[in-house]
């Protein structure tokens, strides 16, 4: 397995990862809480959708500023982490963020050519 191809995957697994976490954490929420689920739904899981096809095709691009989106999960996942009863759950989002951001950001670097070098057959 080349380095490239361990970087695409590493990217995939934290995000999907992040994705299927959050849509978990906010299904086991009480049902009393109807609205805010929906809300929750909206905000955290949504914007994990716009980079998923460019991740599941192996864009560069998308790898690179889908890093930047990975740092505001880690951001939220310190910030679930902070409480009591939420710490697995904040650890499990931080890590699967950091996986993330770590596979974009090494599957660009490994993928793109630097200036003046060609790409290996």
């Amino acid at each position: 397995m080349t380095r490239v191809r361990l970087a695409y995957l590493l990217a995939l697994a934290g995000h999907l990862g992040l994705f299927f976490l959050l849509l978990g954490a906010i299904a086991r929420l009480p049902a009393d809480n109807q609205p805010s689920r929906f809300l929750l739904l909206f905000t955290l899981v949504g914007p994990l959708l716009f980079p998923l096809r460019g991740l599941l095709h192996g864009r560069p691009y998308t790898h690179a500023w889908s890093g930047f989106v990975a740092l505001v999960y880690f951001v939220i996942g310190i910030g679930v982490a902070a409480g009591e009863k939420t710490l697995p759950l904040g650890i499990a989002i931080t890590t699967t963020a950091t996986l993330w951001f770590f596979g974009a950001l090494f599957y660009v670097r490994w993928k793109v050519p630097k200036k003046n070098e060609t790409l290996p057959p």
